[in-house]
């Protein structure tokens, strides 16, 4: 592949922009597993090498099991995930695959199990993964 662009050399403010949305996401109730979760799925959904390696690699350190991250593909039909992670990774993959939009069923099941915060930091987390996701492929970073 040839180089592309270098996003943080040619447009340092709106690199930073987003490092400050992902500074948000660190401040978040969020388990750093939840964190992972939904940044693992979303870049399995779109594709990106470059993220699913490097976020199954924080997965595996913040104590993740092999098992889990090899079964999060298909975590539907996996009974290892929590009630919450199922309507957290529900939601992951609606707002990922947006042009479907998010259903009221899966909104309403979050909101079920989660406060307004915390759901509002679910989305913006999902949100900046999958602007992270985009920024790696269409700049052409790789899974090394």
């Amino acid at each position: 592949m040839k180089p592309r662009i270098v996003i943080p050399t040619v447009a340092p403010a709106a690199y930073e922009a987003l490092m400050n949305l992902e500074k948000y996401n660190a401040t978040t109730s969020l388990t750093p597993i939840q964190k992972e979760l939904i940044k693992i799925r979303a870049s399995q959904i779109n594709g990106c090498a470059f993220c699913i390696n490097m976020h199954t690699a924080d997965a595996r350190k913040y104590g993740e099991t092999e098992k889990r991250i090899y079964l999060l593909s298909a975590w539907r039909e996996a009974d290892v995930f929590t009630e919450e992670e199922k309507a957290i990774l529900a939601l992951t993959e609606q707002i990922t695959m947006i042009s479907n939009h998010v259903s009221d069923e899966v909104y309403q099941n979050a909101a079920r199990l989660f406060d307004d915060k915390y759901l509002a930091e679910i989305i913006l987390l999902i949100i900046t993964i999958n602007s992270w996701n985009r920024l790696a492929i269409a700049t052409g970073m790789r899974a090394i």
